[in-house]
């Protein structure tokens, strides 16, 4: 009843489908055919399923709710995507969150937020109270334009979308290029909610391992040959999780194995104002042809502002300026001006040159902690927030998360970024979010535990 049950909030079981016959499941499940009977029957009763007979039993309607945490193989369910996610958005204050993906509230530029504020309060009452247009604020594209020319990108403000984050605008792509069944390539680790977010669109996901310099180009091209998937999901610039940075050499062979498959790339740049030294952009290289190129202020401004874009084709904006009228009618209008307020005042370069300099200092400290106990960077690099990092031998990392959290401290375990599940021995650390002791004095005792 419960293999039932769970199939059908999957939803892999729809309404009308057939269940296997009851000798058929019986040998699957290893039980007897009377037990299979008695479940089906109960399941009957239930309405969750119906019999026709002559004929077997058949998945009834309406269709369950839609339950992610049900969809997929139950591996390291504890410790899942959506169970990291959940953990550091609803920590407390007491609780140490170096397994988050974000900075501290005090690394934010509170001085400028709250002289934004002020500023676009004074502002006229539509721009406090109005709709924004599907396209979002013409200033802040064109401000964005201006931002992607600095890494080469060539995007006109027609061909930019504002969003309500960089989350939203992989969403609304999807919904833009995919049908359920379609195929999707993602690099093996990556960032754990591209995972949950496919999941939810009903397609087929296929890792490709990640190194140093990008996406092993070898097995990229095995896959497309063997899965012919629609797209591919990746970060450029700084990837999530492994710090890694893409090389000209890499990015060149993968556009050319993209444009003989005919892949769409969906390029997530939210670290870019991270770098130290600016690197390859697919989009650049590519002239946002089969490449579309997003972004956010999430990370560097504030999560609580959501305000994010996207650059596409021409020929797209007029299918997305639907799609995103049908699914969120207009734009966030007073996100955007508050970001459009922090851009223009020229404190924000100055920010981010202050963070730049801080997460160089974080990155030192914390990998210099972490390989003092044993654990080992995978790579090293000043830039960015993340350190994908080793684990002695025999030491499981989603056993270190269970026992970090009785502690109050949210870590990262490498299988929740891994589809094949290999990275058993690995955790994310976010650098700004490891200056507590007792996050290092934790590890040490679990790993001795």
């Amino acid at each position: 009843m419960t293999t039932i049950r769970h199939r059908i909030a999957a939803r892999t079981l729809t309404p009308g489908t057939r269940l296997p016959s009851i000798r058929a499941f019986a040998k699957t499940m290893q039980v007897s055919k009377s037990t299979v009977v008695e479940a089906y029957e109960r399941l009957a009763a239930e309405g969750v399923i119906r019999s026709r007979p002559g004929s077997g039993f058949y998945a009834a309607g309406p269709l369950a709710p839609l339950s992610l945490a049900e969809i997929g193989p139950r591996l390291d369910r504890a410790v899942d995507p959506l169970w990291v996610s959940r953990q550091s958005l609803e920590a407390g204050d007491d609780t140490l969150k170096p397994g988050c993906g974000w900075l501290p509230a005090s690394w934010m530029p509170e001085t400028g937020l709250r002289r934004a504020l002020r500023t676009v309060a004074r502002a006229d009452a539509v721009a406090l109270a109005d709709y924004g247009t599907p396209l979002g604020s013409p200033p802040l594209r064109h401000l964005l334009a201006r931002r992607m020319a600095e890494h080469g990108i060539d995007a006109s403000p027609e061909q930019i979308m504002l969003t309500e984050s960089g989350t939203q605008a992989i969403d609304l792509l999807c919904r833009f290029l995919l049908e359920p069944g379609d195929t999707v390539l993602v690099d093996d680790p990556c960032y754990f909610n591209f995972h949950a977010l496919l999941r939810a669109h009903r397609v087929k996901v296929v890792g490709v391992p990640y190194t140093p310099s990008g996406p092993d180009i070898d097995l990229f091209a095995q896959a497309l040959t063997e899965h012919q998937p629609r797209l591919y999901i990746t970060n450029s610039a700084l990837h999530n999780p492994t710090g890694a940075i893409l090389s000209p050499v890499t990015a060149h062979r993968l556009l050319k194995l993209a444009d003989q498959a005919g892949l769409t790339i969906i390029e997530d740049d939210i670290f870019a104002d991270f770098e130290h030294t600016p690197a390859p952009r697919l989009a650049a290289f590519d002239g946002l042809n089969r490449v579309i190129h997003i972004g956010s202020f999430s990370k560097t401004l504030s999560a609580s502002i959501r305000c994010g874009y996207i650059a596409v084709p021409r020929d797209w904006i007029e299918g997305l300026t639907g799609l995103k009228i049908a699914t969120t009618f207009g734009g966030g209008r007073l996100a955007a001006e508050l970001v459009l307020t922090l851009l223009k005042d020229g404190s924000y370069r100055k920010h981010v040159e202050l963070l730049r300099a801080r997460l160089s200092r974080a990155m030192g400290d914390t990998s210099s902690r972490l390989k003092a106990i044993g654990i080992i960077p995978w790579i090293e690099q000043p830039a960015g927030m993340f350190l994908w990092c080793r684990l002695p031998e025999g030491v499981d990392a989603a056993e270190m998360a269970r026992h970090a959290l009785s502690a109050g401290i949210v870590l990262a375990p490498g299988n929740a970024f891994s589809l094949s599940q290999t990275a058993n021995r690995y955790l994310r650390f976010n650098v700004a979010q490891c200056a507590d002791e007792r996050i290092f004095a934790t590890l040490e005792a679990a790993m001795a535990h």
